[in-house]
């Protein structure tokens, strides 16, 4: 027996595979808005971000021990603007003690030392006149082999360091300086008496006295005013030479 052929029920028996065909390509498909819509998200965080701003580090406090000058003026509170006068102020009188004391220094070197009215000038001037003189070397040595040095010490290398020296001025206006100091030579040693003076009109000082004692000799005078001027001195009036 022949089937009959109906084309309805044949239909109706392939559509579940018809349907299936046409279904599965569609879920294979890679959706073209994938990276899209990732991308723009993206962005958007990283812009925030960026301009997000981070939060200010706080400074320390100023203090007279921390204070370095980085901090503006007018940013400072009344106790860190009274710590940072205190600081400059501090080192403003330390500048000056030391400006002070550096002239200080410099005004002793020179009128002890560098000055032509200096006591070590005057010292070094009466030494040469000491070795220069005849009758000196015939006491105390050659000249060259003659030292000077001023009071003794226990400290040898210190012996020449110290002049014992008097300066004053009299009431005519006078001024005296007077000093001594040793010399030692081959033969013998002695002690140099030195008394100079400058009148109110004189710019340089003059020898009165001159003389170095060595034990067991009599006095040698090398600079002695009294002989030096001789009837050219003027007499004493009233206890005083007016000229």
């Amino acid at each position: 027996m022949t089937s009959v052929y109906r084309p309805t029920e044949a239909i109706q028996l392939l559509r579940p595979y018809i349907r299936l065909s046409h279904v599965q390509p569609s879920r294979t498909r890679v959706p073209r808005i994938a990276f899209s819509t990732s991308r723009p998200a993206y962005a958007t965080h990283s812009q925030s971000s960026s301009n997000s701003t981070p939060n200010p580090i706080p400074r320390r406090q100023v203090t007279i021990a921390n204070d370095d000058g980085r901090v503006h003026w007018s940013d400072l509170s009344v106790g860190e603007k009274a710590a940072r006068t205190t600081q400059q102020s501090f080192n403003l009188m330390i500048v000056v003690v030391g400006v002070c004391l550096t002239g200080a220094v410099g005004y002793l070197l020179f009128s002890d030392v560098f000055s032509t009215d200096s006591k070590t000038a005057h010292f070094n001037r009466a030494a040469d006149k000491i070795r220069a003189d005849k009758r000196c070397q015939e006491l105390l040595g050659e000249g060259n082999k003659i030292s000077a040095f001023g009071e003794p010490s226990w400290n040898r290398w210190a012996r020449n360091r110290h002049i014992a020296s008097t300066t004053e001025t009299d009431k005519w206006g006078t001024e005296h300086l007077k000093f001594r100091f040793f010399v030692e030579g081959p033969l013998n040693q002695g002690v140099v008496q030195v008394h100079l003076a400058r009148r109110p009109s004189q710019s340089d000082y003059e020898y009165v006295i001159l003389a170095i004692d060595v034990k067991g000799h009599q006095r040698v005078y090398i600079e002695n005013v009294e002989e030096r001027k001789g009837s050219k001195i003027a007499p004493k009036i009233f206890g005083a030479r007016w000229w």
